[in-house]
């Protein structure tokens, strides 16, 4: 499937000269009166190599044709991450760069997808939602609505997000990991 450059996350893998390649890091930048681009640092999965490639904005990549497993995560050991595969029981591994952004949102029992290309895992899809605690945030304020501004808040898995000023400390909400947006009070 092609995507326009700009689209590319940390953690994607695309298909780049035919090898499969995972994003590390990416920066979206408009120099002046020139075209957008996209500089990104990708990883052959195939040879592990690291380089460095420019996307003109208008270009469109291939995102790898990837079959996905549906996976129980276990528990984190150091940097490696331990997930069982629910369809055949099958244990695996993957370290943080496999994870990318996901790797903060990971809790005990969480059933995840696992994006897999020629029978190796590359990467997970995280829910829409998970409902957190929060552990610490600012008082609440008297004169606080929901359209006032919001405050940043430490959830109980250690991720920042920012929300509503009538939200306090010990409250549990749902938040979508894949942007980090709060999205309500959890019932």
């Amino acid at each position: 499937m092609a995507i326009p450059a700009t689209q590319i996350r940390r953690g994607m893998v695309i298909v780049f000269e035919g090898d499969p390649c995972r994003i590390i890091e990416f920066r979206h930048h408009t120099p002046g009166n020139l075209r957008a681009m996209v500089q990104a640092k990708l990883r052959n999965l195939r040879s592990g190599s690291n380089f460095e490639h420019r996307f003109r904005a208008a270009d469109t990549i291939e995102k790898a044709d990837l079959e996905t497993h549906d996976l129980e995560f276990m528990y984190k050991g150091g940097d490696v991450y331990h997930f069982m595969n629910t369809e055949n029981y099958d244990q695996l591994e993957m370290d943080d760069e496999m994870l990318g952004d996901a790797a903060q949102w990971m809790q005990s029992g969480m059933k995840i997808q696992a994006e897999y290309y020629n029978g190796k895992p590359m990467g997970i899809q995280l829910p829409n939602s998970m409902e957190l605690e929060i552990v610490d945030t600012s008082p609440v304020m008297r004169t606080a609505t929901k359209t006032a501004s919001s405050k940043p808040a430490k959830l109980e898995n250690g991720v920042m997000v920012n929300i509503p000023e009538f939200i306090s400390t010990g409250e549990r909400i749902r938040v979508n990991p894949n942007t980090g947006e709060y999205l309500d009070r959890a019932k």
